[in-house]
């Protein structure tokens, strides 16, 4: 097994808090609303804590059916989450899992920064490629930006 680690980062012009409890805390109701063309539902076991699974089902026509994520933690003071990909979406044949550690900062000009450091945990000698990983980073945009026009034009919604 190989680890590729790589480091990714955007801008929003939603606060840190918002993105934050999008993207954890009140994803399950969050993201079937805001991309209702990608994501049919998110199955959460418990609350979102450390150690459970969420299970996220793409509506049909997509590449994947569904993605099971384990939760690692997140700290509520930081903005800060982190969580594995352990089944299903874009693994394959190539990746075991791959691990995710979020962290949504206050930009200077207003919004936020979105810091990203993924970890691929490929299965026996495959090598993952920047390509494959602009790839996947290009189809989790599917959820992120439309998630993000909600936030905005839902100035009450994760506050």
């Amino acid at each position: 097994m190989g680890v590729f680690t790589y480091d990714y980062e955007s801008t929003s012009p939603v606060a840190p808090v918002r993105l934050f409890k999008a993207f954890t805390i009140e994803a399950a109701k969050v993201w079937p609303t805001a991309a209702p063309n990608a994501v049919k539902s998110v199955e959460v076991e418990a609350n979102p804590s450390s150690g459970n699974i969420v299970k996220i089902n793409f509506v049909e026509g997509l590449p994947f059916q569904y993605m099971k994520h384990q939760i690692g933690g997140h700290d509520e003071n930081k903005f800060s989450y982190s969580y594995s990909l352990i089944e299903g979406g874009p693994l394959g044949y190539k990746l075991e899992k791959i691990s995710y550690e979020n962290k949504f900062e206050a930009a200077a000009s207003g919004g936020s920064i979105c810091k990203s450091s993924m970890k691929f945990y490929t299965v026996g000698d495959n090598v993952i490629t920047e390509d494959e990983i602009e790839a996947l980073i290009k189809g989790s945009e599917g959820v992120y930006k439309p998630v993000e026009a909600y936030l905005l034009a839902n100035p009450e919604a994760c506050n």
